[in-house]
């Protein structure tokens, strides 16, 4: 329908005028051609037809929330390892589909709604502006604030409640899809990253020979690295154990230790510092026998191993955690106890 067929009186009276042609003169050399006739949509005329407009946006919006909903529910509900076939796809990962669909119809239902209202519900005749200086006078500052509120009167959401409100509530749903995928990001420590496998009678077993180790297969002024038993490095979770519970152990005169609780934490001068630097977490490798300094190959931090591994230069932030050890009846090294700091890099900065 068109608005040549509809009385003059029917049409809306913000809408009636066009804008007219001007002809060419000194200042403007272009003829300005005017605006075509403006055609009336059935919605402008047609309660009715708006009533059928506004409640396709609706449904529109509440199918983008329960996509949103669905997405969330795939999140949780579908196991990460689960595959399915999809012709002519072949075999792939059901939660990935689940939450591309869903995802995906969630914000092209808000595009679609949204699309759909300006089309048919919003004012849509052409109007022309004259170009005008950069600066903004008040009279152009007032006009502005004027045409922003004829704009949102006719957007008609003031009047038509059921889109704004499914419209307000597809926008609040659909972030939660971003919330939720934040905890795929791992899950969460818990207190792992306070604790390693070190613990009350576990044995010291060398990393080279992965046999328990005694006090005299430790050498004055020798580095040797251990390992908790019972870790093996083929198990699953090898790497992420062995990136705590790493050892290394030096034998110094007990007359050369400087701290008390060093000290008091070793066995006949064997001492045991965690191999993880404090910095980034880098292996620490590289011992001078006469100084008794530990020295990380990647940032060069170097701790006194003499002096509760406390700092001397570098960037590390704190000095490398102690285990305290002692023998078994059986005469092999064992913990009595894990750490009493959390092993690692900038873990204190991390709170």
């Amino acid at each position: 329908m068109s608005s040549q067929d509809i009385p003059e009186e029917n049409l809306p009276a913000e809408q009636r005028g066009t804008h007219a042609p001007k002809p060419a003169d000194d200042k403007n050399p272009f003829a300005d051609p005017g605006l075509p006739p403006h055609e009336h949509r059935i919605q402008d005329i047609d309660e009715r037809a708006a009533k059928r407009s506004e409640r396709t946006v609706a449904l529109l919006f509440t199918v983008s929330m329960l996509a949103t909903i669905g997405f969330i529910a795939s999140f949780v509900a579908i196991p990460h390892d689960k595959s399915i076939y999809v012709f002519p796809l072949g075999h792939i990962n059901a939660m990935n589909l689940a939450l591309g669909l869903t995802l995906g119809v969630a914000l092209f239902a808000i595009g679609a709604g949204a699309v759909h209202w300006a089309r048919t519900l919003m004012s849509d005749e052409e109007v022309a502006d004259e170009r005008h200086p950069i600066e903004a006078s008040p009279e152009i500052r007032a006009k502005v604030h004027a045409d922003f509120k004829q704009g949102a009167k006719e957007s008609v959401i003031g009047r038509r409640k059921l889109i704004r409100n499914t419209m307000l509530g597809a926008l609040t749903l659909v972030p939660l899809s971003g919330v939720v995928l934040l905890r795929d990001l791992g899950p969460l420590p818990g207190t792992k990253l306070r604790h390693t496998l070190w613990n009350k009678g576990k044995l010291l077993v060398n990393m080279n020979t992965n046999e328990p180790m005694r006090p005299s297969d430790i050498a004055v002024g020798s580095l040797t690295f251990a390992k908790p038993e019972g870790l093996d490095e083929h198990d699953h979770g090898f790497q992420n154990e062995i990136a705590k519970a790493a050892l290394m152990l030096i034998r110094l005169e007990p007359e050369a230790i400087k701290d008390k609780r060093e000290l008091e934490w070793s066995h006949e001068g064997i001492v045991a510092y965690s191999k993880i630097c404090t910095h980034v977490g880098c292996p620490i490798s590289l011992y001078e026998q006469q100084t008794h300094h530990a020295l990380c190959p990647c940032h060069q931090s170097t701790f006194d191993l003499a002096d509760g591994a406390r700092v001397i230069f570098g960037p590390a932030g704190h000095a490398l955690p102690q285990l305290r050890i002692g023998v078994n009846d059986e005469g092999y090294l064992e913990a009595l106890s894990d750490f009493e700091e959390p092993v690692g890099p900038a873990f204190w900065e991390r709170g």
